[in-house]
This record gives structure tokens, C-alpha cells and sequence, in this order.
């Protein structure tokens, strides 16, 4: 097994301290340790030789090591991996009543790099860094083993695969897909299409902020914006809103939230709209309509720190452009997934559109991901997901 070794400068204590991740400026890259191939495990000591932990090593990205075990001597083996994820599914199964949540979430779960959303009996892994990769017909057994899902599906796409080096690659990887997966979250059923649709198919972790809407809806019309397969609009109807028209650029999303709106039951109050959200919002706006609740919940406008300021302009105009449409004394959520974004950072862009639509806005409740999307306090990243909600004068 290679050995990666720590400059002086670079901080051991931090990773003593339960910091998952090692950088490439942080790590003597000498020859032997360019050549280590990507996903390799390797030994990490400190600049004095002492032993950190177990780590997979990636030359070619700039997190050239992630802590996998503390134990130097792991063996990272289907049964290592299967105690992993039988720890984790311990917690969901005491969390929820059906199997239905995100079962891995990377280095909070002990699997660096690695996502896992189950669907019932049908799982997609995403294998996001280079050992997981290199290892996933070891994830696929070990899951199989601990959970006795039957169809598994490997989704092999975004930011952060690019960012280690890898390929695009979706494909079924064991078992049979029909067709959309009903979830049920909520009270509404959902249509998770685990195979071409955006990430593993749905976002487990606005449930908690589908659920808080759904409250300040009932009785009233809502109005949801990126609504993805019926987001926020079906947890809502199924809470006691009276109508809600979902908005959203895909039309093949839409008719996911069509499919899920029967499955529900709730076809006859749901309503959908196709095109451009601000074009959409503008377009209501134009029409005098006004909604009890208005959320919007958009892909990350700053996803990095390159982009922060550019993705504040845009959070601040998506809530300038939805002020309007809130009827006096309605609700407006918004959201954002941006990792680069902070809280602050986001709750005042966001109250800055609200005072230049000509409203005031006090806020009623800040959400975040749900408890199967747990967090290591070190990375702040992990905290990606913030929902404001705001009752407009």
C-alpha cells in the first residue's frame, strides 16, 4: 500500500479532528505520488510519519485524499462497506416508515464520494469519487446484501464526477426498471424516473420543507416554480390547498407531476405551466394573478465561489419577479441548493428583492435538508440546502 505524506504546513489536527478531506497543496506530490492511480487507498501520516488513517488517493483532483477509515490497516472490502451502509439504513429504517429517504449521503454516511437514494425496492448509486468508481460492483453487492434491493442503478453524472476525472455513464446495473418509480412522501405520490431524470429521479431532501409549505397552503392556492416532478404542489394539495399550478422548463418533468397529481388523487386541482421561470413569473404577473403561496425552489445559482456574486443577483431577482404574485398576507418560500451561497449571504439577497417589488416581508421559518442528509459539522458544504420563508404584508 502506497503512504502520501503531509507537508509541515498543512494542518494535521484538523484532520485528527474528523476533517474528511486532504488537498492537493497540503500533500508531498512527489513522482511516486503523481503516479498513484486514481481511487487507489493509501496510508496517511503526517509530516512526521505518524499515521492519520486510511485515505483514497485521486492525483488528478484537487481533493487528492479522502479519509475512508482512521484504522491505517482497514481492509476496504464488500464487508466494510456493507457495515457502512447497515449503519446507515439503522437510521432511516428509525427515521421512516417506508424505505423511501436518501440511504447514503457520502462522508456523513462513512462513504466518501458516494450517494445512495432508495425507491423501495429500486436504488441508484451515484459514485461520485474515483474509488467508488473503481469499486462499484462492491457497493452494488454489498447494498444488495444489506437491503435486498433488486434493481440497482448506476447514475454516473455532474459537477462532481467531473471534478475527479470521470465519465458521464448512466446505465441499469442489475434488475429491471419498468418505468417511473411511485414514491409516496408526504401524503402525495410521487413519479421518480430514476433512469433519464434530473439526479437520481427526486429530491429527498426538501421533504421536510415540501411538509412546512403544506401546512401554510392549506386552504388556499399555490404557486410553485421549478417545481421539478410536483415538488412543493403535490405536498401542498395533499395537505388541503385548494388549487396549484406547478411551473417548470421540462416537459417531461411536468409530466411526471401530472402522472404523480392522479397517483395522488388530485388531478383536478393541479394545473401545470411550461417555460422559462422568470418569463412564467412575468407572464402571471402580466395577468393580475395572485396565490395565497408562492415557492420557488431553482437549481444552484452559485454553485462555486466563482460564481456567488452572479447567483446572489439572480436569487435576489427570482424573489423580486415572485413578490408580486403573493397575495397580502400570503406566503412566499424560496430556496436555494447553491453550496457557495451561505444562509446570510441568501436571506438578504433574497429580502432585498422582496423590498424592491415594493413588499415587506417577515420570516416565518428557515428549513434545511431532512435528517437522512446528514452533515459533518467540518463541511460546510454539506449544508448546501436552505428554504426562507417569508409572510408578505
Amino acid at each position: 500500500m502506497p503512504t502520501i505524506r503531509l507537508l509541515p504546513k498543512a494542518e494535521a489536527r484538523a484532520i485528527r479532528h474528523g476533517f474528511p478531506w486532504v488537498f492537493a497543496n497540503e500533500v508531498v506530490l512527489d513522482r511516486r505520488t503523481r503516479a498513484i492511480a486514481p481511487g487507489t487507498f493509501a496510508r496517511l501520516e503526517d509530516n512526521a510519519g505518524r499515521a492519520l488513517g486510511l485515505v483514497t488517493v485521486n492525483p488528478a483532483s484537487k481533493i487528492i485524499g479522502r479519509m475512508m477509515d482512521r484504522n491505517p490497516d482497514a481492509q476496504i472490502d464488500q464487508s466494510w462497506i456493507a457495515a457502512k451502509i447497515a449503519h446507515a439504513l439503522a437510521l432511516r429504517a428509525q427515521l421512516y416508515d417506508a424505505p423511501y429517504y436518501r440511504l447514503i449521503h457520502a462522508e456523513a454516511d462513512g462513504l466518501p464520494g458516494v450517494v445512495i437514494d432508495r425507491f423501495g425496492d429500486v436504488a441508484v448509486i451515484q459514485p461520485n469519487a474515483a474509488w467508488a468508481e473503481g469499486n462499484f460492483d462492491l457497493l452494488a453487492d454489498a447494498l444488495a446484501e444489506v437491503t435486498g434491493v433488486a434493481t440497482i442503478i448506476r447514475n454516473g453524472s455532474g459537477r462532481a464526477r467531473s471534478l475527479e476525472g470521470l465519465p458521464e455513464v448512466t446505465e441499469l446495473a442489475r434488475g429491471v426498471v419498468d418505468g417511473p418509480v411511485p414514491v409516496p412522501m408526504n401524503g402525495a405520490t410521487y413519479m421518480a424516473d430514476v433512469l433519464g431524470g434530473q439526479k437520481t429521479g427526486l429530491f429527498f431532501d426538501q421533504r421536510p420543507n415540501h411538509a412546512f409549505a403544506a401546512k401554510l397552503a392549506k386552504g388556499g392556492t399555490v404557486l410553485d416554480v421549478f417545481t421539478h416532478v410536483g415538488g412543493f404542489a403535490l405536498a401542498a394539495l395533499a395537505g388541503g390547498a385548494t388549487q396549484a399550478l406547478a411551473v417548470d422548463s421540462s416537459a417531461p418533468a411536468l409530466e411526471l407531476a401530472q402522472a404523480g397529481a392522479k397517483a395522488s388523487g388530485v388531478a383536478e386541482r393541479f394545473e401545470t405551466l411550461q417555460g422559462d421561470a422568470f418569463d412564467m413569473l412575468q407572464k402571471l404577473a402580466d395577468e393580475g394573478r395572485r396565490f395565497d403561496t408562492v415557492i420557488c425552489d431553482p437549481p444552484a445559482f452559485a454553485p462555486n465561489k466563482p460564481a456567488l456574486e452572479a447567483g446572489l443577483r439572480a436569487y435576489e431577482k427570482l424573489a423580486r419577479a415572485a413578490a408580486p404574485l403573493v397575495a397580502p398576507g400570503g406566503y412566499l418560500g424560496l430556496c436555494s441548493c447553491s453550496h457557495a451561497a451561505d444562509l446570510t449571504s441568501f436571506r438578504n439577497a433574497s429580502a432585498r428583492g422582496i423590498g424592491r417589488a415594493g413588499r415587506r416581508g417577515a420570516i416565518l421559518h428557515t428549513g434545511y435538508a431532512g435528517p437522512d442528509h446528514p452533515q459533518l459539522p467540518q463541511l460546510a458544504e454539506s449544508g448546501y440546502l436552505k428554504a426562507v420563508f417569508f409572510r408578505l404584508d
